[in-house]
């Protein structure tokens, strides 16, 4: 007698859900994901304009050896599904008193960028500090991103094997302060302090350490033709081949607990039954009892606070005159001060550093017609259920369109108010995360051991995401999936048999249970 695979559920079809899906699915798991919105991604989203959908969520793709790895250890490769373009230019730069600055892939290319905008000195720090983000990366990865459960201990015994990592570790400084001491040039130290805003956090409280995300971007930038939501699509897709099924549309209001498991998930449709599962949402939203007080123990309240930043997100098309354009802006504003101050007390900032992805200038050809545009500015999380007022709405929307005018960039059309989401919707997209974007905020020098992990206080009850070791991003959020498949492979003794290729439809809005259920697919 044959015993049927275990039925894994995996609540949320974000990139972390997705990727857990598809290392499940490649070892015969029977896998079933419920999202609650129309289609797979979680923040990977599109909005519609006239120039066709335009990214709302995250526009850079690095660490691509993280996506090849998740397909060719499932079989297939990641050229056979999506199409990544590396690009030269890493982001352009804008001050403004006129100053401008490219950085490239071409590290020796950046150099030269860097002294011909600010002099030999400036290029000679910046050298130094390439070099000193590249130890960090290099000491940092296995240890922590590539670890289901970070260690204290071990993390102190690998900095005493390599002493010479604490100088550039800087434990003592905030990221900010340790750029100030590192650049003579304030303004490459606020370059560089943004990318504490990567992983959600102000670089005037983030550890110093969290520079080496610098180093990550500097080794290639890739942009995913189509768009980002393509990437998660195509592991939908190829999850979905493997016999995964998806239920679009589906809310999980509560999980069901039979002797200290999980042995259930209760939909707007129907009841469930399942041998694990595995949760790719905020993990505040078990905390606080959203899926039923008798899991809310699975996961600590300390580990899902602080919160990170949130955004004020545009996504429209429109035409564009004054300024040339690469594919990734960066309109600095004049002190990050009067940015990151109001944040700090819980206020959207008047003055801002903004960032402005056009999409359809990827591979350096300015489009003819209108384009499509993803206009960033950071914000402070906001409480539960926060009501937004348009006048709100219209204010922060006057404020962008103003200091971008002031650099001289101009959309015609401009922009209406409802192209931007603003906290209060990404509050409401996505359940107890207060709009934060990006889980706990990353402030403090211990704040990477105090995220959940994979495996949550309760068996059967796992953990994926952003929110989730090793932390917020694309690449993260897909090495988390990476850590919660083989929590679930090793603990419910899932091998690897000769695959099948399912022949159910796979994508429908119905559970198993549901066979009288309309369906719908949106994984194309």
């Amino acid at each position: 007698m044959t015993h049927p695979a275990p039925h894994i559920a995996i609540i949320g079809a974000g990139i972390g859900g997705l990727s857990t899906a598809l290392r499940l699915a490649h070892v015969g798991a029977r896998v079933s994901v419920f999202e609650r919105h129309s289609t797979p991604g979680g923040k990977m989203r599109t909005l519609p304009s006239v120039a066709g959908p335009v990214d709302a969520g995250p526009t850079v793709l690095t660490m691509k050896h993280v996506f090849e790895a998740l397909f060719a250890e499932t079989g297939s490769a990641l050229s056979d599904h999506v199409t990544l373009t590396r690009e030269e230019t890493l982001a352009r730069h804008f001050w403004r008193d006129g100053t401008t600055l490219d950085l490239f892939a071409d590290t020796d290319a950046s150099i030269d960028a860097v002294e011909q905008t600010f002099g030999h000195k400036a290029a000679r720090e910046f050298t130094a500090f390439h070099a000193q983000t590249a130890k960090l990366f290099e000491a940092f990865d296995a240890p922590m991103m590539r670890t289901a459960a970070p260690s204290l201990l071990s993390m102190t015994a690998q900095i005493m094997r390599r002493p010479h990592l604490i100088p550039a570790m800087a434990p003592h400084r905030t990221m900010a302060q340790n750029l100030e001491r590192l650049f003579s040039e304030p303004r490459l130290a606020q370059l560089f302090g943004r990318y504490a805003t990567y992983v959600g956090g102000r670089p005037d409280a983030s550890p110093a350490l969290l520079s080496l995300i610098a180093f990550a971007e500097s080794q290639g930038v890739w942009h995913v033709t189509g768009g980002m939501h393509q990437l998660a699509c195509a592991i939908a897709a190829r999850a979905t081949a493997l016999g995964a099924r998806f239920h679009y549309n589906a809310h999980v209001s509560r999980i069901d607990m039979e002797e200290g498991q999980p042995k259930a998930l209760i939909t707007d449709a129907g009841r469930i039954a399942v041998d694990a599962i595995c949760f790719n949402g905020d993990p505040r939203a078990i905390a606080i009892g959203m899926l039923g007080n008798d899991v809310a123990r699975a996961v600590e309240p300390e580990t899902t606070s602080p919160r990170s930043l949130s955004a004020c997100v545009h996504s429209f098309a429109a035409e564009v005159t004054g300024i040339d354009l690469a594919a990734h802006n960066v309109f600095f504003c004049d002190d990050p001060a009067t940015e990151f101050g109001p944040i700090a007390q819980g206020d959207i900032p008047q003055d801002a550093t903004l960032y402005v992805c056009a999409q359809d200038r990827f591979g350096g050809q300015p489009p003819t017609g209108p384009e499509r545009f993803e206009i960033i500015m950071n914000a402070p999380p906001v409480a539960d259920r926060t009501a937004l007022t348009a006048e709100e709405k219209d204010t922060c929307h006057t404020r962008i369109m103003a200091q971008l005018q002031d650099f001289g960039l101009r959309f015609s059309p401009t922009p209406p108010p409802d192209s931007l989401t603003m906290p209060q919707g990404f509050a409401a997209m996505f359940p107890a995360s207060n709009g934060a974007l990006y889980g706990r905020s990353p402030h403090g020098m211990m704040a990477a051991f105090k995220r959940p992990t994979v495996r949550s206080r309760i068996p059967g009850l796992y953990l994926v995401g952003g929110g989730v070791h090793p932390g917020a991003g694309i690449p993260m959020a897909t090495l988390c999936g990476a850590h919660a498949a083989a929590a679930m492979i090793r603990d419910l003794h899932l091998t690897s048999p000769p695959h099948r290729v399912a022949t159910h439809g796979g994508t429908s809005t119905a559970s198993p249970t549901m066979a009288h259920a309309p369906s719908q697919s949106s994984a194309s």
